[in-house]
């Protein structure tokens, strides 16, 4: 059974993390930005009995507190938080966009902490001009409108072709429908992830799985072969016909990607709780 459970963060507000539980590795689930934790509810879902999904609402998302600092050493510090209060070891980390850096960033700063990565289609440079767009200026955007419907018409009209990743953090609120996240936030929140992160993608040593959309606009072709050739370690996987949200638009491969990239690590200690063991306090 799911536990949503809370953590205080270093600036003293509130981060929100759901334990899907059940048995298998512990696998720290990060989501990019505009996302929130239930983004991995498919893959927790698909890899069952095989991982252990935890996924937290990372600050300014979902139903975690907004916060002043969206540097990369806050985000750092929030994921290490979490797996402390697992208790149960180092664990593999996954993380998609944004949430793939910090899951490098992680290893490379806390490694005794990570056992394995999963990167989702982001490399080790945010920035132009290696990423023609890495930061899409959202401020001003609408925020909440009467109907869902209404609400993504609103959200293309401001300048994306489909509003359907973004409403995944819409709930039903007053009579309305309004976002989780503030847009103003989350334009902080790209720009504290723009930077040359190669150090710390090449400052670990553990295993590292590297998904790449075949039709990504964050993982140039190129950059993932760089990325996946100058780690030892690390393997590339590029996903046919997927775009930037790999884990969306081709689900059952990325689990049976993970599943595989989980079975081939070596066991690791407490690294396969029984359902139950090592989870904070709801």
């Amino acid at each position: 059974m799911p536990v949503t459970f809370r953590l205080t963060r270093s600036d003293g507000r509130t981060l929100v993390v759901t334990d899907q539980g059940g048995a298998g590795r512990p696998l720290l689930a990060l989501h990019g930005t505009f996302g929130r934790g239930a983004v991995f509810d498919r893959l927790a879902a698909d890899l069952a009995g095989t991982a252990r999904v935890v996924a937290p609402d990372q600050r300014g998302h979902g139903r975690s507190d907004s916060a002043e600092r969206h540097d990369r050493a806050s985000y750092v510090a929030d994921a290490a938080a979490v797996v402390r209060a697992l208790d149960v070891g180092p664990v593999v980390v996954l993380g998609h966009s944004l949430g793939g850096i910090t899951a490098y960033q992680l290893a490379a700063r806390h490694p005794e902490l990570v056992a394995g990565l999963v990167v989702e289609d982001v490399g080790p440079l945010m920035r132009r001009p290696e990423i023609a767009h890495p930061v899409l200026d959202v401020r001003g955007w609408p925020r909440s409108a009467p109907t869902r419907g209404e609400l993504a018409a609103r959200i293309e009209a401001a300048g994306v072709p489909d509003a359907g990743y973004f409403l995944l953090s819409a709930v039903d609120r007053d009579g309305a429908v309004e976002l989780l996240f503030d847009w103003e936030e989350m334009t902080a929140v790209q720009q504290g992830g723009c930077g040359d992160w190669w150090a710390d993608w090449l400052g670990s040593a553990c295993p590292a799985l590297v998904l790449r959309g075949e039709h990504s606009t964050l993982l140039p072709a190129g950059l993932a072969a760089r990325m996946t050739g100058r780690r030892p370690g690390a393997v590339l996987r590029t996903v046919a016909g997927a775009g930037h949200w790999v884990h969306d638009d081709a689900p059952e491969e990325v689990a049976e990607a993970v599943a595989a990239f989980l079975a081939a690590l070596p066991p690791d200690g407490p690294a396969h709780p029984a359902a139950g063991r090592g989870r904070p306090a709801a």
